[in-house]
């Protein structure tokens, strides 16, 4: 499995996401070893680790040889599988996935979404007006934190007294803050998600509605209904990818804006539309770095490597978004940018569920900061979150100058 000598750091570390630039060791291993095998941990065996688009691109498509049923991240590959494997819709493959997929989409249906969407926008526009006239905020805490959770919680009509606390928990169960957490801090977070959709089920059951978790407890998959931990595990899923990939986003969207300046204005000219600037915030900030999938059959790649069944593989989307061969003057922030065929929200039958409401949520924050805010300035350090699955900041103090007379007036 030897290939070319390229340092690559500890992989599996969340430090080392943190102490170093990670886009310099993507672009070498793009270079010089682009299906590079990683040694084993002391957390476990060793994985491939795929960082070039085409190759990323080809694995995520082929069910046929590559399977997300033995984990599709590395923290539970590496344990040996994913207790939601063939239950959950992100970690089910086969005619389950295609049935359990179209019973959620109704819930992300245009008329769902747009309903939702509306209230977005009312939420961004008062978040961003009320930060703008105090002058200074806390962008990840006090706006980017509360657009996506208020959305996918809308969308799963979990109770207003409960919010903060489901907020609190998702963010403890993928990442922290600090690089020595709490010991064991993530599986009880975790553990706490499931406990209280438990609770939701069982209520959902005697009073369904039209929510995501209603469909779940009154739809038949594969003429049967689903049991309680089935849609247990996936309103997990649910709550997880719609909270972290938006929020981080939108906190990486505001920090390239500081350091681009001419990008801001861009964005304030309108010359750009919201829908085209957003796709590039999805490319640039990439929040779920990797996705994983174990081989079920011999596999080559690239002439020289051949994956063996059993073998673990971690398809890089964070790298394969700054890809030389795809995209032109990957390393630059351009809001223009078009085409953008990026992998943030994932290829193929995976693709994410609720990527029509993840770009609603960023373009209506991006709307209401082109709008309501002149001028962003960073007032003090960014604070990272350790993880080696999202990648993003958890503290992000700016000043936000209110625009005094914006170009065109806000519609809902």
């Amino acid at each position: 499995m030897a290939g070319p000598s390229v340092a690559v750091p500890n992989l599996v570390d969340p430090k080392s996401y943190v102490d170093r630039d990670m886009f310099e060791v993507w672009r070498t291993l793009r270079a010089q070893d682009p299906v590079h095998w990683h040694a084993a941990t002391s957390e476990g065996p060793g994985f491939w680790v795929l960082s070039k688009y085409e190759d990323i691109v080809r694995v995520l498509k082929d069910d046929a040889n590559f399977t997300s049923e033995k984990g599709n991240i590395l923290e539970t590959m590496l344990k040996g599988g994913d207790m939601g494997a063939g239950s959950m819709l992100a970690v089910s493959d086969g005619s389950y996935h295609t049935s359990l997929r179209k019973v959620l989409l109704e819930a992300f249906s245009p008329r769902a979404v747009a309903k939702v969407a509306r209230h977005v926008r009312r939420i961004a526009k008062d978040l961003v007006v009320e930060a703008a006239e105090k002058g200074e905020c806390d962008f990840a805490r006090d706006i980017a934190s509360a657009i996506p959770l208020e959305t996918i919680c809308d969308l799963l009509d979990i109770p207003q007294g409960d919010r903060q606390e489901v907020a609190k928990l998702t963010k403890s169960a993928l990442a922290s803050d600090y690089e020595h957490p709490d010991a064991h801090a993530d599986v009880a977070a975790r553990s706490a998600i499931v406990v209280y959709f438990q609770n939701l089920v069982a209520e959902r059951r005697r009073s369904p509605g039209a929510d995501p978790i209603s469909l779940m407890a009154t739809a038949e998959v594969e003429g049967r209904r689903l049991q309680d931990l089935d849609i247990v595990l996936n309103c997990y899923s649910l709550i997880m990818g719609g909270d972290e990939t938006s929020r981080l986003s939108m906190i990486g969207a505001v920090r390239a804006f500081v350091q681009n300046p001419g990008q801001w204005k861009t964005l304030k000219s309108r010359d750009v539309s919201v829908d085209v600037a957003g796709e590039e915030v999805l490319r640039w900030t990439t929040p779920a770095m990797h996705f994983g999938r174990v081989a079920t059959a011999d596999v080559g790649l690239r002439d020289d490597r051949v994956i063996k069944a059993g073998d673990l593989v971690t398809l890089w989307l964070i790298s394969g978004n700054r890809d030389e061969a795809v995209f032109q003057d990957p390393d630059r922030f351009d809001i223009a940018r078009t085409p953008n065929r990026h992998l943030a929200l994932g290829y193929g039958r995976h693709f994410c569920l609720g990527a029509s409401l993840g770009r609603i949520e960023i373009r209506a924050m991006l709307d209401a900061l082109r709008v309501f805010v002149g001028e962003i300035r960073q007032t003090g350090p960014e604070r990272w979150i350790y993880s080696n699955f999202l990648t993003g900041m958890s503290s992000l103090p700016v000043a936000l100058e209110r625009d005094p007379s914006p170009a065109v007036s806000w519609e809902e």
